[in-house]
């Protein structure tokens, strides 16, 4: 089985790169590294192995067959899409526009790795997959909500069509070792806040709430849902619900750090509520996560610790 994984070298992507080769895939991990880092797939030694530098926003050809396409390429954290808002959404519009090309050419399954930002700031809580959102399309956070929501589209539209096996995951806050310290989302901005005795930044009054899964789960989920034969949205995410500022709490007292909390004016179109309906991924691909939080976030915890230095850059919640 020959696999294309874009994005494959950030952080989510290389934990599936990992998952594949453990089952047997020849995997091209294709990645301009604007977001994701050589470190992350340094540790790969397998002859099954290949990555490519490359930017999916131009066509790319292969003569060899293709079995299966994830395509992941995008950044993904507010840090990165609104410091790169022209990029995200040509990434969202001509890389799956190319990948999906790609797919059909080979007659390979295609995965769109979606979000759970599709929902916006959403009505209803938790988010079923039949939920269309409550988007702003023209607010900072547009770029990336709204190229995930083309990209949804297209792929829809490849698969009615032109017949193309495609899937599409949704993807809801996810977490674990190989995020960036500084990219700004709120498990690797509390841990090193925490980390640096440095007070804890909570944007808003810390009620609104998101649910976080760990990324062994998560990447379960989304192989399962490849393998399935399930043409529709999925959401793959922890439906346990947590507060900001309940959040925070939990990293002082699990880094046990003596760091307070600093309460700062809310973003701009930030969701009150972040929560998956996963109804679908336990009856259709038999799928729930497992990881709790707790033992998740040590994990994570441990990762950050032998970083140096632990700088941190901008945030964003």
């Amino acid at each position: 089985m020959k696999t294309i994984v874009t994005g494959g070298a950030g952080f989510l992507g290389s934990h599936l790169c990992d998952l594949l080769l453990s089952k047997g895939h020849q995997v091209i991990c294709i990645d301009n590294m604007v977001t994701g880092s050589e470190r992350n797939i340094e540790h790969i030694s397998s002859d099954r192995f290949t990555c490519l530098k490359n930017d999916v926003t131009k066509p790319i050809y292969f003569g060899d067959r293709i079995d299966y396409i994830f395509h992941l390429a995008s950044p993904a954290s507010p840090v990165d899409y609104l410091d790169l808002p022209i990029q995200t959404l040509k990434v969202g519009a001509l890389g799956t526009y190319n990948m999906l090309g790609l797919a059909k050419e080979q007659g390979a399954r295609f995965m769109l790795a979606s979000t759970s930002e599709v929902y916006g700031d959403p009505l209803v809580n938790p988010q079923p997959e039949e939920y269309w959102g409550n988007v702003n399309s023209i607010g900072p956070r547009g770029v990336y909500d709204e190229a995930k929501r083309y990209a949804e589209a297209i792929t829809m539209a490849y698969h009615r069509y032109h017949g193309l096996d495609t899937r599409i995951v949704r993807i809801f806050n996810t977490y674990g070792p190989r995020m960036r310290l500084n990219d700004g989302r709120v498990v690797p901005n509390f841990i090193g806040q925490a980390l640096r005795g440095e007070d804890l930044t909570v944007y808003g009054d810390g009620s609104q709430t998101r649910s976080f899964c760990y990324v062994s789960d998560e990447v379960d989920g989304i192989y399962r849902l490849m393998m399935s034969d399930y043409t529709l949205p999925v959401n793959i995410g922890n439906p346990e619900e947590h507060t900001i500022l309940e959040f925070a709490k939990i990293i002082t007292r699990m880094t046990g750090s003596s760091s307070g909390i600093v309460f700062k004016e809310l973003p701009v179109d930030d969701p009150k509520q972040r929560r998956p309906d996963i109804e679908k991924a336990r009856k259709l691909l038999g799928w729930e996560p497992k990881v709790g939080l707790g033992d998740g976030l040590r994990e994570t915890v441990g990762y950050f610790q032998k970083i140096p230095g632990k700088s941190q850059g901008k945030s964003h919640p």
